[in-house]
């Protein structure tokens, strides 16, 4: 895996290792951000964050800050390790994602959300990811390619499947 684009272009970066995290391909990773636009100033949460790829990406293209939230602690050290390699700051919470998004007080420019696509609990994530993100926010939820993602008080501006994969954009 590599950063597509900005400040850190072309680096590679490394991804947990076993059958626990599924990375965010190369290109659905250039597709969501050709989705989402510019990030410039943007704060940014990871949540399942896995290889951190998305809030790297993020970073890379002008995010202001980020934060990494996934519970496996290989993941969380991957995310520290890319950061290390690629010199950037953020945050990494080693921690349950409903414990972490249950704690967070801050709200979020762009919310990148790519749970297991077995997750049973999107009814208890949904209402903590619309609780931070900000008013002009935007959420990328990621699903499985037959799954058609609905999170109430939040309009989709876009759900598009790439291969096995589909990115749902939401707004307030």
């Amino acid at each position: 895996m590599r950063i597509i684009a900005g400040e850190k272009k072309g680096h590679r970066i490394a991804a947990p290792r076993g059958l626990t995290t599924r990375p965010t391909s190369d290109f659905v990773r250039e597709t969501a951000f050709n989705l989402i636009g510019p990030v410039d100033g943007a704060t940014v949460l990871d949540v399942f964050a896995g290889s951190g790829a998305l809030g790297l990406e993020a970073l890379s293209r002008g995010a202001e800050r980020a934060t990494f939230v996934d519970s496996d602690r290989d993941a969380c050290r991957t995310i520290n390790a890319n950061l290390d390699k690629l010199k950037l700051k953020a945050t990494v919470l080693c921690q349950d994602a409903l414990r972490a998004l249950a704690a967070e007080r801050g709200a979020y420019d762009l919310v990148l959300a790519d749970p297991p696509y077995d997750y049973a609990a999107l009814h208890r994530l949904a209402p903590q990811l619309r609780r931070v993100l900000a008013p002009e926010g935007l959420l990328v939820y990621q699903t499985d390619a037959r799954t058609e993602p609905d999170i109430d008080e939040l309009r989709i501006r876009t759900s598009r499947k790439y291969g096995s994969a589909r990115l749902t954009l939401f707004e307030k």
